[in-house]
């Protein structure tokens, strides 16, 4: 996954076998000036675990691929890839990626990896994705996989955006799977969605962490307080919000798993810019 791999022209590859892939955009949807995502062609040989990101890039204009770290968004049975990515006016990839139409290229790296993976976690009865802004990438992936529920009793995904239209994603993607012939039973029996925001208005505001703290949201999902015993979690966002929402996790008892390592929550530390 190196930066200085060759980019992903046929030739290249034959050269040089473990350098990203070049695949094909089918459709780009913009959120907000600050929000996108985007699907490409899944080449046959990539296979990945729901949960886990991989590099994605464009070439530079030397030719070699300027790479970033991008949790895959659709679920590991799905035919195509999809990306939730945020837009960075002077980001050296985003501010290019954000103008990519379907029909352009991307690179695709070939080593997907990750901790928000289920494997990573021990055996429990409800699971947590704790998520902001982009970070609700994985659980997007998550979300739609049937093992997700086949763990679970109970799954609740938290999403804190700075404004409501930077939820839409999160929202669109979860009413849509009350139709999804795959997870739509499970998701509607045990999945929730609880959203916030930070900044704008909107019918339930405020930091994940200050909500878990008050024990508001608990209060407002009917859920007991956290416990090991029973609980898992998974952190995904900004490192003020994974740093805040593991010192909780550690301070109720949970403990922190790898995929060497299972254990009560897990945490990712790659970031798309």
């Amino acid at each position: 996954m190196s930066a200085d791999a060759p980019a992903g022209q046929t030739a290249a590859a034959q050269v040089n076998p473990n350098g990203p892939t070049e695949e094909t955009v089918l459709a780009v949807e913009h959120y907000t000036d600050r929000l996108f995502r985007f699907r490409i062609t899944r080449p046959r040989s990539f296979r990945f675990r729901s949960g886990e990101f991989v590099m994605i890039g464009l070439p530079k204009e030397d030719g070699k691929p300027l790479l970033r770290a991008y949790s895959v968004a659709s679920p590991s049975w799905d035919e195509e890839l999809e990306f939730y990515s945020i837009k960075v006016p002077d980001g050296p990839l985003t501010s290019r990626l954000e103008k990519i139409q379907p029909g352009d290229k991307v690179l695709l790296g070939r080593k997907p990896t990750g901790t928000l993976v289920l494997d990573a976690l021990t055996p429990g009865k409800r699971l947590y994705m704790f998520s902001t802004g982009t970070g609700f990438a994985p659980f997007a992936s998550l979300v739609r996989d049937p093992e997700t529920y086949e763990r679970y009793e109970q799954v609740i995904v938290t999403h804190t955006c700075r404004d409501v239209a930077e939820l839409t994603y999160s929202q669109n993607l979860v009413a849509s799977l009350k139709d999804d012939p795959l997870v739509g039973e499970m998701a509607e029996s045990k999945l929730t969605l609880y959203a916030t925001t930070t900044r704008q208005f909107s019918g339930r505001m405020g930091r994940i962490t200050s909500l878990i703290e008050s024990g508001t949201l608990f209060a407002d999902l009917g859920v007991p307080p956290l416990d090991p015993a029973c609980d898992r979690a998974m952190m995904c966002g900004s490192m003020e919000m994974i740093q805040d929402v593991k010192a909780l996790m550690l301070k109720a008892g949970l403990t922190e798993g790898s995929n060497a390592a299972p254990a009560e929550f897990v945490i990712e530390k790659a970031f798309a810019g």
